[in-house]
């Protein structure tokens, strides 16, 4: 069906056996040892009605397919809201363009949302083990499940751009191209770090929420939100050394322009008696010696020869050069 919201959804059993189901079984209800995971596409037309047939009300279908998201999480009725932002690895993108998922969990139910040609991996790999016969047992277990994926994407990018900037700390140039990518790492770092504060945040209000996850799960929550707060530290320190390494380029740049002025001030100070030689003795005028003499000219470039000599001897001695 064109431009249909449905993605994927399947009946998974308390096992971790997971069946596939076709949109036309959406309505079909859970035993009680089963719950029912479906991926949608929140920009869909029909995105609303697949939602209603998951008996979800209409304000949470609003919520998931709100246009604009930020991480946070809210408890609603008899189930829990969250957004999150990914890495977004799709062909082409920038991985700062962090990816959108709306997650809505309740007893026997989880719904997950992206909006158009916003893939994560981390739900696809999760698919992938689903569909392989490796599925979390609940809907608490696959929600934490996704937020540890999402993690580990995020550590992936926090640790490129470390080692991006180990790389320029370790042999920094001044051509344009290096100093253009320092200021894109710097950029990526503060467009992630933008997105992943309120989703510490936002897993930090999740592990609070009471009766929603048991003693074992909160500890991993835990440990997830820690992870965050560690890249969001990790990220804080990568842009200042972007910025020491910034302001290192731009005095290199300066030492360089200023002792390039530096020379051609000293080249200047040597031919400067010697243009006011030559200014003199090429004046149009009566009276200037050595007019008549026809070992004039070659007398005067002796002298200015020495002359010269006898400045760059004395900047030399001065350590001026």
């Amino acid at each position: 069906m064109t431009g249909t919201a449905f993605l994927t959804a399947y009946i998974i059993s308390a096992d971790g056996h997971a069946r596939a189901l076709e949109q036309s079984e959406l309505t079909k209800p859970c035993q009680p040892d089963e719950y029912k995971w479906v991926h949608v596409q929140s920009d869909a037309p029909d995105s609303a009605s697949i939602l209603a047939d998951l008996s979800v009300t209409s304000a949470i279908s609003d919520a998931l397919c709100a246009p604009e998201t930020r991480p946070r999480a809210m408890q609603l009725d008899h189930g829990v809201l969250i957004y999150l932002r990914g890495i977004n690895k799709n062909p082409d993108a920038d991985p700062e363009d962090m990816v959108s998922l709306r997650i809505w969990c309740e007893k026997n139910l989880i719904v997950t949302a992206r909006r158009k040609d916003r893939r994560l991996l981390s739900v696809q790999n999760l698919q992938d083990d689903v569909t392989s016969g490796n599925a979390p047992t609940s809907p608490s277990d696959l929600l934490l499940d996704l937020v540890m994926r999402i993690a580990d994407r995020i550590h992936d990018a926090v640790d490129e751009i470390d080692e991006a900037l180990i790389a320029f700390e370790e042999d920094i140039s001044l051509n344009k191209q290096d100093r253009q990518s320092l200021a894109d790492l710097r950029r990526q770092a503060a467009t992630i770090r933008r997105f992943l504060a309120p989703q510490r945040d936002a897993l930090d209000t999740l592990f609070r929420f009471s009766g929603f996850l048991e003693q074992d799960q909160a500890f991993f929550l835990r440990e997830q939100t820690d992870r965050i707060a560690r890249y969001v530290e990790d990220l804080d320190l990568a842009r200042e050394r972007a910025v020491v390494l910034q302001d290192e380029l731009r005095n290199r740049i300066a030492d360089q322009q200023g002792m390039r002025m530096y020379v051609l001030s000293m080249v200047t100070a040597i031919f400067l008696p010697l243009s006011f030689l030559t200014g003199v003795f090429g004046m149009n005028v009566a009276g200037l010696p050595g007019t008549e003499s026809p070992g004039a000219f070659t007398l005067l470039m002796s002298a200015m020869g020495g002359l010269a000599v006898v400045m760059l001897i004395a900047m030399l001695w001065k350590r001026w050069l």
